[in-house]
């Protein structure tokens, strides 16, 4: 060979070594930056366990919440429908002593028609809805007062 080819033969391969040298510095920056975006990844993924597994323990707690907030709820309507009925009941008795005392009242009056004709009194107004009871409650007494002025004569 001729010392020309052996100079161009040179040539190119330190060429070729400029190139490779370049080429691997590259590569070695690349995978520095995938090394460092690798532990980024880890501490990411790490970090996501530690969100997943509170995110699992704070459903659990909720759950958990959920239920014993159902069952309080059962109760105090268990309760409450205890007390509707109680109430409904109470109603039913109120309302029967309001008809016997009336038809006590009523009774009463007829009574003292009967009995002695004085001059006639005023009809008496009705009085509204709301004053139903108290007037109820007001005529039981004058009854009763009545009835003590009776017992008080006989003897």
């Amino acid at each position: 060979m001729s010392p020309f080819f052996s100079i161009i033969a040179d040539s190119l391969v330190a060429i070729l070594l400029a190139a490779t040298i370049v080429t691997s510095l590259r590569l070695s920056q690349r995978i520095a930056r995938l090394k460092s975006d690798e532990d980024a990844m880890r501490r990411t993924i790490s970090e996501l366990m530690i969100a997943t597994e509170t995110a699992e323990r704070a459903i659990a707690g909720l759950r958990t919440t959920l239920s014993e907030c159902d069952r309080t709820l059962a109760d105090r309507l268990l309760t409450a429908e205890r007390y509707a009925a109680d109430l409904s009941a109470q109603v039913e008795a109120g309302e029967g002593v309001v008809s016997r005392i009336t038809k006590i009242v009523e009774s009463t009056r007829s009574l003292e028609t009967r009995a002695a004709p004085k001059a006639p009194e005023p009809a008496p107004v009705e009085p509204p809805a709301s004053d139903r009871l108290s007037a109820t409650v007001a005529a039981a007494h004058a009854l009763a007062q009545r009835a003590a002025q009776r017992l008080a004569e006989a003897a």
